[in-house]
C-alpha cells in the first residue's frame, strides 16, 4: 500500500479550511492510501493544516477492518517517525517503509511512489475536484468516492 496527501485550494464558499504552510495552500488536504494499481483503500479529507501523518492515521482508522491483510505501507519523507510507524503497526499491523530521495537534488522517479501520484491525477480529471468547491469536508470525501467509482465503472 502506498500513502500520500494532496493539498487543494478552496473556493470562497467553503466553511472548513486550513493553511498548509509547506505548500502555501489555504484549503483542504486529501489523504489516500492506494494499492499497487492505484485504487484507493483508505481515504480521508481534512483541513490543510492537519499533518500528513495525522491524516493518514485518520484514513487508516476509518478503514482498519479492511486493511488487515496489508503488510507494508510505502510513504515519502513526510511520514518519517517512530510514533507514526508504531501507530500504523497497531492499527493495521503493517510495517512502514520510507522512500528516500537521492542525495543529489535532481529529479528522479521514486520507486512505486508514482502510483499514488497517478491516482491524484485521476481525481484531477474530474472537473469538480480540481479545486474544493464544497462547504463541508464530508461532501468532498463523497465526491472523491464517486470519482473513483466512475473510474472503476469505466474500466469494467
Amino acid at each position: 500500500m502506498i500513502v500520500d496527501a494532496q493539498s487543494v485550494k478552496n473556493t470562497d464558499s467553503a466553511c472548513e479550511k486550513g493553511y498548509d504552510a509547506g505548500k502555501k495552500v489555504s484549503g483542504i488536504k486529501r489523504h489516500i492510501a492506494v494499492d499497487t494499481q492505484g485504487l484507493p483503500h483508505a481515504i480521508a479529507v481534512t483541513t490543510a493544516d492537519v499533518t500528513d501523518r495525522k491524516g493518514a492515521l485518520l484514513a487508516f482508522k476509518r478503514c482498519a477492518s479492511h486493511l488487515r491483510d496489508v503488510q507494508n505501507v510505502l510513504a515519502d519523507g513526510g511520514y518519517v517517525g517512530k510514533p507514526f510507524a508504531g501507530a500504523v503497526k497497531e492499527l493495521i499491523g503493517a510495517e512502514v517503509q520510507i522512500a528516500k530521495r537521492s542525495e543529489l537534488h535532481t529529479f528522479a522517479v521514486m520507486p512505486q511512489r508514482w502510483v499514488v501520484e497517478r491516482s491524484f491525477a485521476w481525481l484531477e480529471k474530474c472537473r469538480r475536484l480540481w479545486k474544493n468547491c464544497e462547504r463541508k469536508l464530508n461532501t468532498s470525501l463523497q465526491f472523491i468516492h464517486l470519482a473513483f467509482l466512475v473510474l472503476l465503472l469505466k474500466r469494467s
